[in-house]
């Protein structure tokens, strides 16, 4: 006898949540406009970040701060 087992749908990377199928949620894969931004704020912050070696001669936000807004 085999069960099929039906596989379950990953949740809101944010919060965890359930998500809607991506035809009726415009924010797929995540459950709301609130949960999308959330995840991009980390981004911008640094919360998450992609693991190698720094890259010389490559500026980011913190290594010209001099000059900028004046």
């Amino acid at each position: 006898m085999t069960k099929e087992r039906k596989a379950k749908a990953p949740g809101c990377p944010s919060c965890k949540g359930p998500v809607r199928p991506r035809v009726e949620n415009p924010d797929f894969p995540f459950c709301s406009q609130r949960c999308k931004a959330v995840d991009l704020s980390r981004w911008f912050t640094g919360s998450y970040a992609v693991p190698g070696e720094r890259v010389e001669g490559v500026l980011d936000r913190d290594d010209d701060q001099e000059g900028k807004g004046k």
